[in-house]
């Protein structure tokens, strides 16, 4: 009993005191509001908010420190508390993230997303609830915003309103209209003091897990805070989301013509739209995962699971600017504007990519190591492999396990050179300790196939003789054929199975 209350003393301690010092910092945040009259309520709310976030974190800290304590590594009564303070935390954090709201339900959806990297009770508990259960703002402060960022009250805007969001995300929410002119749109409209409320929240934030790391070495969770330190401005901007859609579809119409007509982002209407306020074009479509209304279209769901590969895979390795947030509702299907129904009444599908705010720039050296390793994972190269996971920064002890959750399997089965290596057949073991859900063979070997054509196209551009030419020629004939190869035998396996049932 002594030694729980004086555990209860520490923790409260600690979270006081880390609770008064980022109240400084925040507060200085908080003075160089772009929008004074709203510093008073923010003085008010964020001090509560430090409260909460210090309370948590060293609640989650001071879990792990004690109930972990004496028991011996590797042993099954340690494996068992450890779930139950993994739950524990998990739950202590997402109600953190909703109580607090703002850049919190962001990064629990981040962490929500970091299936290799955090616990899996983590990740069951975040990533549908801060999906799914995202605050929504007022009707009185979406007119409030759309005043303010357009000047006028939305029926003065638009010519119709809907004051009902048809989603609702942790930074903004978007609402159906249509302009004078006729067009309906999607207005994403920022939750109010975004801005204000989330420098505040990152100095707390930093403070806190910096605090924390430096009581306890074994929590480390710094790099998480400099990623949205990193990210949360663009996200914050929307017009940075408007301009990353431009570039995006740019970069298809220019590297990847041969699937530019397959994929198409929101016209934006540059003369309605902020950095806090976002119009575009109103897409009708069905999101990626719903095959029901996929079907209804007409249109074959193994069609739509080759489209987005290529899609992603072309992003990857030959444009170097990848969207980093392609979830479901981000991803929605359509039928092709111009295609008609084939013989069997099939119709071509078109991939609609929503919400730009936040992509990956891979430099050219990342890009091209990137798509050399995903190259060699295809074909099984366990030296090239090992080659280009160490130009990566997965050292020596790590390339094993980095081959192991880029595809999901355990290392055996990566360097197998069997043609099906890349389904999934281990036992009950290699899947958990992986994580895993079975991937589709075919988008592996799209994968493969886009990696070694930007890696032909890579040499070409540096070939500087008719042999270096005719080199690169032969070793695209060479690999043209082994993809070939694998997709007939895909094509084999899949037709066997077919029989089998």
């Amino acid at each position: 009993m002594v030694v729980s209350r004086s555990i209860f003393g520490a923790k409260s301690k600690i979270a006081f005191a880390i609770t008064a010092l980022t109240a400084g910092a925040g507060a200085a945040t908080i003075a160089t509001s772009e929008d004074p009259a709203t510093s008073l309520k923010l003085c008010t709310t964020v001090p509560l908010r430090l409260f909460r976030v210090s309370l948590t974190a060293a609640s989650i800290a001071f879990d792990y420190e004690y109930s972990l304590l004496g028991l011996p590594e590797d042993s099954i009564e340690r494996a068992r508390v450890k779930h139950e303070v993994h739950t524990r935390s998990a739950r202590r954090l997402e109600e953190l993230c909703f109580k607090n709201g703002g850049i919190y339900i962001k990064l629990g959806q981040h962490i929500g997303q970091l299936e290799y990297l955090v616990p899996q009770e983590y990740i069951k508990t975040l990533r549908e609830s801060m999906l799914n259960r995202c605050p929504t703002s007022s009707y009185d402060q979406v007119c409030q915003v759309v005043k303010k960022e357009l000047g006028g009250a939305p029926e003065e805007i638009f010519d119709e309103f809907d004051p009902v969001p048809i989603a609702s995300a942790s930074l903004a929410q978007v609402h159906v209209a249509r302009t004078h002119q006729g067009q309906k749109v999607a207005v994403k409209v920022q939750h109010m003091h975004m801005t204000d409320t989330a420098a505040a929240d990152y100095a707390t934030v930093e403070f806190v897990v910096n605090t924390l790391h430096r009581l306890f070495p074994s929590f480390d969770y710094r790099w998480l805070v400099d990623e949205v330190h990193d990210s949360l401005p663009k996200e914050l901007d929307f017009l940075n989301e408007a301009k990353n859609s431009i570039k995006c579809m740019d970069n298809f119409r220019k590297l990847s013509p041969h699937i530019a007509d397959y994929v198409y982002a929101p016209k934006v209407y540059w003369n309605l739209s902020t950095t806090k306020l976002l119009t575009m074009e109103f897409v009708e479509g069905a999101e990626v995962n719903d095959l029901q209304s996929i079907q209804k279209l007409g249109i074959n769901p193994h069609d739509i699971a080759r489209l987005v590969s290529r899609t992603f895979a072309e992003m990857m390795f030959k444009h170097g600017f990848v969207h980093c947030d392609p979830h479901a509702a981000n991803l929605l299907v359509r039928t092709l504007p111009s295609s008609k129904r084939g013989i069997f009444g099939r119709r071509k599908p078109q991939l609609v990519l929503l919400d730009h705010g936040l992509y990956k720039v891979l430099d050219n050296s990342i890009r091209t190591n990137y798509a050399a390793l995903w190259k060699a994972l295809v074909l099984a190269d366990a030296n090239g492999i090992k080659e280009n996971c160490l130009k990566l920064g997965a050292g020596e002890d790590l390339y094993a396990l980095f081959a192991g959750i880029l595809t999901m399997r355990p290392w055996n089965r990566v360097i197998d050179p069997a043609v099906d290596h890349l389904a999934i057949q281990g036992n009950a073991s290699d899947h958990s300790e992986l994580q895993i859900k079975r991937p589709s063979v075919e988008s592996f070997i799209i994968i493969g196939r886009v990696s070694s054509e930007a890696l032909i196209e890579e040499k070409l551009s540096h070939a500087k003789s008719l042999f270096g030419l005719l080199h690169v020629w032969l070793e695209d004939i060479s690999l043209q054929a082994r993809f070939f190869i694998m997709q007939v035998a895909l094509w084999m396996l899949q037709f066997r199975s077919a029989l089998a049932l």
